[in-house]
């Protein structure tokens, strides 16, 4: 089996990318629970909203990079394992993009990010909105069993020596380690 070496860039994105996708879901999840006061979900909903909205470019910029770096030049050369890894990697990335796109389309405002700039909400309609509500809510609890999973493959992959968290490290990226060269 290839060892894949991640570029700094994928990496950092990497990391980027599940501190705020964790940080987003599950203070999200927090929020829509009973008994959560009205100005901790109203503070809690401006700071994701302004952070996934900032976000966006970097999810488009990590897309283009995961697209552009795939490993497997025909699924018909890749093993089983690299085709399910494939899949769920690309499922994941199709779910954040649901969610980042339900969560734009859901705004029944327009989006304050950071006090800095507004952006115009862009449905009007609100069954639409109540639509992409709906749809964001499902998206996420996709995502959070997405992440459950992609957890538990790295845990699986550690216990057999496959070393994912040091080629995912923010310290080794871009480079092999001393076993591997």
């Amino acid at each position: 089996m290839a060892v894949l070496i991640y570029s700094r860039q994928r990496v950092l994105l990497h990391w980027f990318s599940a501190v705020v996708i964790l940080w987003t879901l599950l203070s999200g999840f927090y929020v829509s629970r009973d008994g959560v006061s009205a100005s901790l979900k109203e503070s809690i909903g401006f700071f994701n909203v302004s952070l996934t909205t900032v976000f966006i470019p970097f999810f488009v910029w990590r897309l283009s990079l995961f697209v552009s770096q795939a490993r497997c030049s025909g699924l018909k050369s890749c093993s089983w394992n690299e085709v399910l890894a494939l899949l769920t990697h690309v499922l994941i990335y199709l779910t954040v993009a649901a969610v980042l796109l339900t969560g734009v389309l859901m705004m029944d405002r327009p989006i304050d990010v950071f006090g800095v700039i507004t952006i115009a909400q862009p449905l009007s309609d609100p069954h639409l909105i109540a639509l992409s509500f709906t749809a964001h809510v499902w998206a996420c609890l996709l995502l959070a069993l997405l992440i459950a999973l992609h957890v538990g493959a790295v845990i699986f992959h550690e216990s057999c020596n496959h070393q994912v968290l040091r080629r995912m490290s923010l310290w080794r990226c871009g480079k092999q380690s001393e076993s591997q060269q």
